[in-house]
């Protein structure tokens, strides 16, 4: 059976992906606002194009990943640990409590303590940008209780990182974390592409795919009927032709220097559509119908840095340097040839 796409808002997708790599881009490049012609990406906050360049990610990868001890068994233990909160400032205020954040250092009682102080002095441990789940698996009626079980059983019980160092696939370290409560399916593949970013592991990001609600909600609006395929088929589908859809397009397409947009990326982009589409077609219906969060420039630049075995660090620095010879006013203009 034929797939129909909803044209508009398919070529949605493509079109947000330039323009959201094209502000990117101007931003990186010290370039002054707007940093896109788009005004539904000026008004409102979007993910980037590509998941390593977001702000969360990018401390992950620079401050938890590679910074501190490089033993597998301590880089899963960082990794999981952030992201069971996914929240920069609760890394830091347990850094400014602990010190150094290890294994070995590694207390239920006093991480609880410490969580709680921070809650007690009125700021939120968790992040709003993925719900993580509230049960009480492990018996304890407070969420971070629970999760810092999690934790312990995962690193200190279990010794997760020497199952994950064992695996032979994206697939295979997803399916080891997914083995555990409180981690549904989504969370699941994100944390498997977190651990995917470190020295741990080396998959290729496009083995293997998840579809996050978003996505769903995504896909649903840009296809009246996907002819029989999965989720995890269209995403696939969407990658394989990026270049073939930007040139019918007529964009000339902003890359991440030369890296093509991967799986992770393109199922993300598909959520950032589906939040597009609730101002650019409010018809499309679903059960988010507005865009919570309008976008305000964070002052704490980023200083971008991706995992070295991507070879991109490099060409980052190039750009940096040039930025200071750049001479608009002015912004990148993207060609969107008959868009």
């Amino acid at each position: 059976m034929p797939m129909n796409v909803r044209q508009e808002t398919y070529d949605t997708y493509w079109v947000f992906a330039a323009r959201r790599q094209e502000a990117f881009f101007n931003r990186l490049k010290n370039r002054p606002q707007p940093w896109t012609s788009d005004p539904i990406i000026e008004e409102y906050k979007f993910c980037n194009t590509y998941r390593a360049s977001d702000r969360v990610s990018q401390f992950l990868i620079r401050n938890v990943i590679y910074q501190g001890s490089q033993n597998e068994e301590e880089v899963v233990f960082r990794t999981l640990l952030f992201k069971i909160f996914n929240k920069i400032e609760t890394w830091q205020f347990l850094e400014d409590r602990l010190g150094s954040i290890t294994v070995g250092g590694f207390s239920f009682e006093r991480y609880c303590s410490i969580l709680q102080e921070a809650m007690d002095a009125g700021n939120a441990i968790y992040t709003s940008a993925y719900m993580s789940c509230a049960s009480k698996a492990f018996g304890y009626d407070r969420k971070h209780h629970n999760h810092l079980k999690l934790i312990e059983k995962m690193v200190v019980d279990d010794r997760i990182a020497a199952k994950i160092l064992r695996t032979r696939s994206l697939e295979e370290v997803y399916k080891s974390l997914l083995a555990y409560p409180l981690i549904g399916k989504f969370m699941a593949y994100q944390l498997a592409i977190d651990l995917n970013y470190s020295e741990v592991i080396d998959f290729d990001e496009n083995d293997f795919t998840v579809a996050g609600p978003g996505a769903e909600r995504g896909i649903r609006k840009c296809f009246v009927d996907t002819g029989g395929r999965s989720h995890t088929d269209i995403i696939r589908w969407m990658e394989s032709r990026q270049e073939i859809e930007f040139e019918r397009l007529g964009i000339q397409f902003p890359s991440l220097w030369e890296r093509r947009l991967h799986l992770i990326d393109c199922q993300g982009l598909f959520c950032e559509t589906d939040k597009y589409s609730r101002v650019a077609f409010p018809e499309l219906k679903s059960n988010r119908v507005r865009i919570k969060a309008r976008f305000a420039p964070n002052p704490q630049p980023i200083d971008y840095f991706y995992p070295p075995k991507w070879h991109l660090n490099d060409k980052v620095a190039v750009t940096t340097a040039e930025r200071e010879q750049d001479t608009p006013p002015g912004r990148m203009q993207l060609t969107l040839a008959g868009v």
